[in-house]
């Protein structure tokens, strides 16, 4: 895989997220027919795995926009493949720096309103979402995104989600929301994002996050 040095500005920045078969060799098919229409693949994080499928989303850059139809169709020729989505991006996030970036803001907080702040921005960047709240029963501690429900139909949406144990725990959920509870403090943050659905390991990273703020915040109230 080619790193992105050497590319100009006007390269293209995408986000590709693949359904693979599970089977040895089909990633390295995917790979060349990137490669075939000039794409330089920087990383490829898997997003869930069950079935026989895995869920895989590559950085990839490329000549530029004009390219973007031929490379699905080129993908989409490796047997078994499926492209889910292609979103272009100013630059790629990092799961792993991402997150321990934003536990580090997490525990530089002084206050809880801190916080709060702190919380539902970086999770809004880190999971290039349109919205992320922080609710306390009907109340909105903090928010960030302008096109988010309204705070009647958060706190309904908080209830419902929260009641299965496997949303709480991160292991599923709607297409759209993440959801995680700060148990110590009765608090939900819940996470929004429109055609790009989340993954399980977004789930489990989102529910690590809020592990960490609930801690530091009764750090915080102490």
């Amino acid at each position: 895989m080619a790193a992105a040095g050497g590319k100009s500005d006007a390269s293209t920045h995408a986000l590709v997220r693949i359904w693979l078969p599970d089977r040895p060799g089909a990633l390295a098919l995917v790979a060349a027919r990137i490669g075939a229409v000039g794409g330089d693949i920087v990383s490829v994080d898997v997003l869930e795995h069950a079935g026989g499928i895995a869920v895989d989303e590559f950085s990839v850059i490329l000549p530029d926009e004009a390219v973007l139809d031929l490379m699905t169709r080129e993908i989409e020729q490796v047997d078994g493949a499926s492209v889910e989505r292609v979103r272009l991006v100013g630059a790629f996030p990092d799961p792993r720096i991402d997150a321990l970036e934003s536990a580090v803001r997490l525990c530089e907080s002084t206050t809880p309103t801190d916080l709060h702040g702190v919380l539902v921005a970086h999770i809004r960047t880190e999971f290039l979402a349109d919205w992320s709240v922080l609710l306390h029963g009907e109340d909105v501690l903090s928010a960030s995104g302008d096109d988010r429900p309204t705070g009647e139909f958060l706190s309904a949406l908080a209830t419902g989600t929260t009641a299965s144990p496997h949303v709480a725990d991160g292991t599923s959920g709607p297409d759209d929301l993440l959801v995680a509870g700060l148990a110590g403090h009765d608090a939900v943050l819940l996470v929004g994002r429109d055609g790009n659905p989340f993954r399980r390991s977004e789930r489990a990273q989102l529910v690590a996050l809020a592990n960490i703020a609930d801690r530091t915040w009764t750090l915080l109230d102490s």
